[in-house]
């Protein structure tokens, strides 16, 4: 059986973690290094570094791939990247720090979770990443605000990674690097593999999705974000019961992979919708479902730009290849879920399913209809939002 390639040019996974054998002695040094603390997204990026999930980068962007990414998606290389991968610090930081110089890569709770060797120190201009990137500079969208608050010298370098936080600790069995996802696609006997991504539980409309993935595919690996979440989202641990919920009871057993990764959102739309192909590439999928408003934030995106751009790559840019599929719903007509590519009937006898909608319903203690989520699924969120 073979699986999707990961990306680049080599097409082999390149993880920066640390032999086990050697973290002891590596966080004994790094302890004497000048520190980089990290911002939560940064510390993210670390950690999908270290585990092979933004292979073929071997650490963060210098100038050069970062204006070549922000201006024509690929590294200086020519290889395909859709969103700069960069760690930023204070002037005060950086005026410690020379080239050639090792420092210690901080998260949170000054936890050490990795190492680099510093090649180059720059600053950017935030603007033109904001226009090419979130395509505006408004700074209520929240990923140009994380961009403008960033400090005003980048540092680039390889990465060795000595930590992958608590992700391991708190999401046994869900949390998987691309190697631990390969290998339980390669034990299926799986050849084509969509991703599902998600950042809520799934309500009926994702679960419809994520079965026409099945009927496509060889099987579906719902990929939750473990990452920083923005207020008023439900809470990853909850989410993960829920989503298990929903797989055990109405998915086809062997169909259907649980799976977590590290990354928090950037809801930067079409943009990240790339990126969240080209990752789960490195996960071994040949296939992303791509809906409506894909990574999409306020009404910064038109609903179907994150499936059109990827008509806008070249061809051979990504192995990895789009499911579109139009907005869904459930229709009293057809009395089932449909999308407008499958159902005649007029809005008004559609009801539409949103997790923004779900989230309302259940915060005010409304009764949430059965066409809009398993019970199953209600019973763990009910259970959250009434402090259960």
């Amino acid at each position: 059986m073979t699986l999707a390639p990961p990306h680049g040019p080599q097409r082999e996974l390149r993880p920066l973690l640390a032999p086990p054998a050697e973290i002891e002695e590596r966080l004994a040094r790094a302890a004497s290094l000048v520190s980089v603390q990290m911002s939560s997204r940064e510390a993210s990026d670390l950690v999908m570094l270290g585990i092979g999930a933004f292979t073929p980068l071997e650490g963060f962007m210098g100038k050069a791939d970062w204006q070549s990414v922000c201006e024509h998606m690929q590294l200086r290389d020519g290889t395909f990247w859709p969103i700069p991968i960069t760690l930023s610090v204070e002037q005060a930081v950086a005026e410690r720090i020379s080239i050639g110089q090792e420092v210690s890569l901080c998260g949170p709770g000054d936890l050490i979770m990795g190492t680099m060797v510093v090649h180059e120190l720059y600053g950017i201009d935030k603007s033109l990443e904001a226009t090419e990137v979130f395509r505006t500079t408004d700074s209520e969208h929240p990923g140009v605000a994380k961009l403008m608050a960033q400090g005003p010298v980048n540092l680039a370098g390889e990465v060795t990674v000595l930590s992958e936080g608590d992700y391991p600790v708190l999401y046994p069995g869900v949390y998987l690097r691309p190697e631990q996802t390969r290998s339980i696609f390669d034990s299926m006997g799986w050849e084509t593999v969509a991703a599902f991504q998600t950042r809520n539980p799934m309500h009926r409309a994702h679960e419809y999705l994520a079965k026409v993935a099945v009927e496509v595919c060889d099987g579906v690996l719902v990929h939750q974000l473990l990452g920083q979440l923005k207020a008023g989202d439900v809470p990853a641990q909850v989410r993960v019961r829920a989503v298990d919920a929903l797989v055990r009871n109405y998915f086809v057993p062997n169909t259907c992979v649980q799976g977590g990764y590290p990354m928090e959102m950037r809801y930067a739309g079409p943009r990240e919708a790339l990126l969240h192909a080209l990752f789960r590439q490195n996960y071994g999928c040949s296939h992303l479902v791509v809906g409506r408003d894909h990574a999409g934030v306020g009404s910064y995106y038109g609903a179907n730009d994150a499936q059109r751009i990827f008509d806008e790559i070249p061809k051979d840019a990504l192995v990895l290849r789009p499911l579109r599929i139009e907005a869904t719903f459930y229709c009293r007509d057809c009395d089932g879920m449909a999308s407008v590519r499958t159902c005649p009937h007029p809005a008004d006898s559609r009801l539409l399913v949103s997790g923004t909608e779900l989230r309302r319903m259940l915060s005010a203690g409304e009764e949430v209809p059965a066409q809009v989520s398993r019970p199953e699924v209600l019973e763990i969120l009910r259970e959250f939002y009434t402090g259960g």
